[in-house]
């Protein structure tokens, strides 16, 4: 049976000192109760109900409230006593303050700064950590400086040369300074995007259609990040570009294909100037070098003729010299040396006979290439012939007669 089951034999307190009672006897009687709680020998923890009396005793006390009533119904000894006024209004006001400060704490991440307003002026930035501020005095304002913000824009805009082009480009930011992002601007991504669109526009207004559709996506990029940063900073928005992407550039869907024709007709102009530049390139070389191998033929040319002029200067000079000291000797060697140079050339023999003698042919030339080592065919005939032994000793006979007119005969020449 439980022990608190009335009528049960168990009538033990668990929290009761062995199951002893007050020495009030009997449990229905008041005193017997008070005396099994409150009992000296009692060991349990105190009633709730109890202590809740207590607390309203003493809150009614500090009022200034009538005084609790005893068992017999009696009121206690103390009497009434004058209630305070101020008691509980002074109460609720610890408890208000407590709480208000308590509502002061709060916490900064290390990624975050706090920016302070104080009745809306701007007081401080906290950093990171465990801070406080008075509530609704403070208004602390929490602002992510490390993490990239980004946004992208898609426009179509007019070039240089009036042309439509649409560009898709993106930005990437962060905060640098959280009092001006928080203050000087209401609206901080509208602004870096009416920026953004304002630099792109300005500064692809000023190039042609070509160079943003071709080469100049670089030079687009840089220009508007420059322009954007300038904006931002004029502005005093408190954010700083990371990266500016132009992720594309297209003319207008309706004359796309037309677009891509001039593109491949440009690629292929490309290609055959690249082809032309090519072969000049291997051309030029070999043409510079032919035309410095003839320059230095006719420098060379050059200088044996003046080097040959020079000489026969110099062997005219001698030969003037000796002709000075003997005239008619220096005059018959000059008349044999030229003749030697005229007659040795030619295939032509001059032959002194008489004139009762028959004139042969005979193959003179083949005579004397033979002589010299050299084979002259002058007809296909006369290659096989064989000299008459009779003609031989004639030319030796005649070969005295010959030398006896020979200085008469150069004579009559000259």
């Amino acid at each position: 049976m439980a022990w608190n089951e009335p009528g049960g034999g168990n009538q033990h307190d668990p929290w009761s000192g062995g199951g002893r009672r007050g020495s009030g006897g009997n449990n229905n009687g008041g005193g017997g109760n008070d005396g099994n709680r409150g009992g000296g020998n009692n060991q349990g923890p105190p009633d709730l109900d109890e202590a809740l009396k207590k607390f309203q005793n003493k809150l009614n006390s500090m009022l200034g409230g009538s005084g609790k009533k005893g068992g017999g119904g009696k009121k206690d000894s103390g009497g009434n006593k004058p209630r305070n006024i101020f008691a509980l209004p002074g109460l609720l006001l610890i408890i208000a303050l407590a709480i208000w400060a308590a509502m002061g704490f709060y916490l900064v991440d290390q990624s975050e700064r706090g920016v302070v307003l104080r009745f809306g002026e701007f007081q401080e930035v906290v950093t990171p950590g465990l801070q406080w501020n008075p509530p609704l005095i403070d208004d602390v304002r929490m602002v992510n400086v490390t993490r990239v913000r980004s946004l992208t824009q898609t426009q179509s805009m007019l070039t240089q040369d009036e042309n439509i082009v649409s560009v898709e480009i993106s930005a990437q930011y962060q905060v640098a300074d959280p009092r001006d992002f928080v203050l000087n601007v209401r609206n901080p991504q509208l602004s870096i995007e009416n920026a953004l669109d304002s630099a792109l526009r300005h500064v692809v207004g000023g190039t042609d259609m070509i160079e943003i559709l071709t080469s100049g996506r670089e030079i687009l990029g840089s220009s508007v990040r420059s322009r954007l940063q300038s904006y931002l900073d004029s502005y005093g928005t408190g954010m700083l570009l990371q990266t500016i992407n132009v992720e594309s550039t297209s003319p207008p869907t309706a004359v796309q294909d037309a677009f891509d024709d001039v593109i491949r007709a440009r690629e292929d102009r490309q290609r055959t100037i690249n082809e032309a530049m090519a072969y000049a390139n291997a051309v030029i070389p070999a043409a510079q070098g032919q035309a410095q191998r003839l320059i230095e033929q006719g420098q060379g040319y050059r200088e044996s003729v003046v080097a040959e002029a020079q000489g026969q200067s110099n062997r005219f000079n001698a030969l003037l010299t000796q002709y000075q000291d003997s005239p008619d000797i220096m005059r018959e060697r000059l008349y044999l040396e030229t003749m030697s140079t005229i007659y040795g050339d030619t295939p032509k023999v001059l032959l002194d006979v008489s004139e009762n003698a028959p004139l042969m042919y005979l193959p003179l030339d083949q005579m004397r290439g033979a002589g010299a080592g050299v084979t002259r065919s002058s007809n296909s005939a006369s290659e096989n012939e064989e000299i008459d032994p009779r003609v031989l000793e004639r030319m030796r006979s005649g070969q005295s007669s010959t030398n006896s007119n020979n200085s008469s005969t150069r004579r009559e020449g000259r």
